[in-house]
């Protein structure tokens, strides 16, 4: 039983399916392309083919490809100031992702600076000028023996 306005729709595609509106079209015989969409929760599935359409992606993965253009900007970078700069940039970005994630530690992104803190320690040893290395007073850091 169809109501008014389903009668009316349904009229109109038998008269055009007469006059062979529907013949020669873009595709025809050919299978459709439907995308897989069953891992999206039935009720979000319009929302995020949507979203889909207007090229909007999750804050996270924005994030991750500011991090990575961050990243690349800054293996090109020559000037210290500038690449000091934009690493202090590059670890708000990580900070801001891990936070957004909520997961456990071990699974968060890990920021620039510890590999970078861990060279010049390794770095500042090696051009010691003589001298003996001590454990400082309080056993904080190391001092030369006199």
């Amino acid at each position: 039983m169809f109501t008014g306005f389903s009668r009316i729709i349904e009229e109109r595609i038998r008269k055009a399916q007469k006059k062979g509106v529907f013949e020669n079209l873009e595709g025809a015989g050919k299978p459709l392309k439907l995308e897989e969409d069953s891992h999206i929760a039935e009720d979000l599935r319009l929302a995020h083919k949507i979203l889909k359409n207007a090229n909007c992606l999750p804050p996270e993965i924005e994030l991750k490809k500011e991090i990575q253009r961050t990243e690349d900007l800054l293996s090109g970078m020559q000037d210290t100031a500038q690449k000091h700069r934009t690493l202090k940039k590059l670890n708000y970005l990580i900070m801001k992702l891990n936070m957004a994630r909520n997961t456990s530690i071990e699974l968060e992104m890990p920021q620039h600076y510890s590999s970078k803190l861990v060279d010049r320690l390794e770095s500042t040893t090696t051009r010691k000028a003589g001298g003996l290395d001590v454990p400082a007073p309080g056993g904080r850091g190391r001092t030369k023996a006199r």
